[in-house]
């Protein structure tokens, strides 16, 4: 097992080289016991302009397990690790039917990798189109307005990541993400995923990984059904017999609910088949755009251009004295801000970068913290707020163009789309009164949080900043509640995971969810032998 060497500073310019020397020089004596070392995270320290540098941690082993763990006790600057612990548990237990994973994007893409992988042939339905199909439709959109509402942003191979910025920071520990970074590399991402602190793949990367772990899926006997949606569950004796899609149905052995955030349609199957449902907390709000160079400036000040530092990001937030929040979320540095709707006469906005992030501006959401006891109670009540917020935008547009205004067009009541910084939204914005398309609880969190965040970074100041709305697939509104074993509380063999089913939040979240529902149908069935 290797030991991490952590809070090791190097300048700007450092070799790979140069930081391990420093972290052997931390471990005295015990070099000489080194038999593998390499970087391990790499973050960027810009708390100070007059001293910006990166902060490194560095895998170390050693031919000693004992003495790693001798040296871990004795200085608090080493951490003794294990690396990623993917061991499936394979069951002899035969089931009739087959696995089938509904949904893929990040969570069910994983469960199905790895149950193909154990010879599960698993089949997978995605109510969206493959990836040259799928493309060529929010292409279409983007530049026509003509919405396909099965086949978009939202629905389609690789999920709504797929046209992010593909961004693989998390918040959760599991030592699964670094095998989800692995497999990653594996199928064309960059190897710097693997040592950046905040890494990202860019939607163009994502596209081409997306695909190629699909034909690995294929290549070992599972199934990648596109436009084809879930219809209906045959549900007896507690377990689900049979699934409905398309013009056939499919005996099931289990099945591994993967649906994304805006499945909203099968959230009502769902609740018309008695499985348990309730409501969860979520966030709305807009996309703010400001010049790249401008976000660069307030973070680093006269280093802003070095070509050593990466594009510029934040991550601020705010609560009020009533204890809400207001923050901003999914940052996307050079990027645009994309029409993301999946229903018909509703406006969704979203942030999107390609690897490069070389575009002139940056965004990111600008979100109010919303929870039941705002919009109700009951299962669906979430989905019915959301929704009602994209149908005003859209009606007060005309159109699924953005709802915009200036950040200072916003606070004066005199809503423009004339600023210092151009939107980027690729069907247009309209210039719209935002009080007229949120609550006034949540226009009045936007307000108090761009006042605060004004004050935390230059940027923020600009009253000629961007705002583009309505943001409100954040996260799902909606909690498919499972029990410990990742079991549907109401049916023994539906594994609800991922974003859809409330229990993630982004691509590296939802992967490792998708991962361990595999894993935990693997340790009950045994593999496909038909």
């Amino acid at each position: 097992m290797p030991i991490i060497v952590n809070q090791i500073s190097s300048p700007l310019n450092a070799t790979e080289q140069e930081v391990i020397s420093t972290a052997l020089k931390k471990l005295g004596s015990a070099s000489k016991h080194v038999i593998d070392c390499e970087i391990h995270k790499s973050s960027l320290d810009a708390r100070k302009r007059n001293d910006i540098h990166f902060v490194h941690s560095v895998f170390v082993t050693l031919d000693s397990a004992d003495l790693e763990k001798k040296l871990c006790e004795k200085n608090t600057s080493l951490t003794y690790v294990e690396r990623s612990v993917y061991k499936p548990v394979i069951s002899t237990e035969k089931a009739e039917g087959r696995v089938v994973i509904v949904g893929f994007g990040p969570a069910g893409m994983f469960a199905g990798l790895a149950l193909a992988e154990q010879g599960y042939r698993p089949i997978i339905l995605e109510r969206g189109s493959s990836m040259e199909k799928r493309t060529a439709s929010v292409q279409k959109f983007w530049l026509t307005g003509e919405l396909d509402t099965n086949c978009n942003v939202q629905f389609g191979e690789g999920g709504a990541g797929t046209f992010s910025d593909g961004k693989l920071t998390t918040r959760i520990k599991d030592p699964l993400c670094r095998y989800v970074l692995e497999r990653f590399v594996d199928f064309g991402a960059p190897k710097e995923i693997l040592t950046k602190a905040k890494p990202h793949i860019g939607t163009d990367n994502l596209r081409n990984i997306v695909t190629a772990i699909r034909k690995r899926i294929i290549e070992l006997g599972g199934e990648v059904k596109f436009d084809t949606a879930l219809t209906d569950l045959s549900i007896a004796n507690g377990k689900v017999q049979t699934i409905s899609a398309g013009e056939k149905n499919e005996i099931v052995s289990a099945v591994i609910l993967a649906i994304g955030h805006s499945a909203r349609d099968t959230f009502e199957l769902l609740q018309r088949k008695n499985i348990f449902l309730e409501p969860k907390p979520f966030s709305v709000g807009a996309r703010i755009e400001h010049k790249q160079a401008a976000v660069d400036e307030s973070l680093y000040g006269d280093h802003a251009g070095n070509p050593l530092l990466p594009k510029g990001e934040y991550q601020l937030s705010w609560r009020d004295k009533n204890g809400r929040g207001v923050y901003t979320f999914c940052m996307c540095p050079g990027g645009t801000v994309v029409p993301s709707a999946s229903e018909s006469g509703g406006t969704v906005t979203n942030g999107m970068s390609e690897f490069a992030r070389d575009g002139e501006n940056a965004n990111a959401a600008v979100v109010v913290a919303v929870t039941p006891d705002d919009f109700g109670h009951c299962p669906l009540d979430g989905v019915a707020f959301a929704r009602s917020i994209e149908q005003k935008a859209y009606t007060l547009t005309g159109s699924y163009k953005g709802a915009g205004t200036t950040v200072g067009g916003f606070l004066d009541g005199k809503p423009e789309i004339a600023g210092t910084v151009s939107p980027t939204y690729a069907l247009g914005c309209k210039a719209t009164e935002l009080r007229d398309v949120f609550p006034k609880f949540v226009t009045d969190m936007l307000e108090g949080g761009l006042q605060n965040f004004s004050r935390k970074m230059k940027c923020f100041g600009d009253k000629g900043a961007m705002l583009t709305a309505p943001e409100t697939r954040t996260s799902s509104p909606v909690r498919i509640t499972r029990n410990a074993d990742m079991v549907s509380l109401s049916v023994e063999n539906l594994y609800p995971c991922g974003e859809g089913a409330g229990y993630a939040g982004g691509i590296m979240s939802a992967a490792v969810d998708g991962l361990k529902a595999a894993m935990q149908i693997m340790s009950r069935q045994a593999p496909y032998d038909k």
